[in-house]
């Protein structure tokens, strides 16, 4: 397992070749200490796990590393399957100002069909996610302010990459001196 900052796990991920509605993801706060956890994960793919904390309300940093090189039937029902509320996507800016008018048309294109007939929630998203083209989406179960279940059992399976990533993160807390606010 190789720790790496938070954002090149993610550019991985929205780099990848593969069907982009299979993601699944499970977040909530630290286990111990300031900041957040984050499991998302892939079947053909494997499973991913990043540590954030939020420096000041425009920096987030972390650290990630991909913990499981495919989601097995013991990690399966970890993951939100469709009917979970939540839902997540990874998003890489456009390239150039040629393709953020191309996007930006595809999702007009799209609220507009969406406006105009009935339409299902889950729909709509999955419709706005293949119009900006997201590499990464699916249904995520997030507790803002404490931890699902599944989150403990996925840190408990994954022992020994919460330990090193906790540590990690942890040196970063220290390194900003988050502890001591900021001014």
């Amino acid at each position: 397992m190789r720790v790496r900052d938070w954002q090149d796990v993610l550019d991985d991920v929205a780099g990848g070749s593969t069907d982009p509605d299979g993601w699944r993801a499970v977040a909530g706060s630290r286990r111990d200490g300031l900041g957040e956890d984050l499991y998302f994960g892939h079947p053909s793919i494997g499973v991913y796990h990043l540590k954030t904390y939020a420096k000041n309300p425009r920096d987030l940093r972390g650290v990630g590393a991909r913990v499981a090189r495919r989601v097995d039937d013991g990690l399966d029902p970890l993951l939100p399957d469709e009917e979970s509320p939540g839902r997540f996507a990874v998003r890489n800016p456009p390239a150039d100002e040629d393709e953020a008018k191309d996007v930006a048309t595809r999702l007009e294109e799209t609220l507009k069909v969406h406006a105009e007939a009935p339409t299902e929630p889950d729909h709509l998203f999955e419709d706005v996610m293949d119009a900006i083209d997201s590499p990464a989406f699916g249904p995520m179960s997030y507790e803002f302010d404490g931890r699902t279940d599944e989150l403990d059992e996925l840190t408990d399976t994954f022992d020994e990459a919460e330990a090193l990533l906790s540590a990690e993160l942890d040196d970063l807390i220290e390194d900003d001196d988050v502890g001591r606010g900021f001014h």
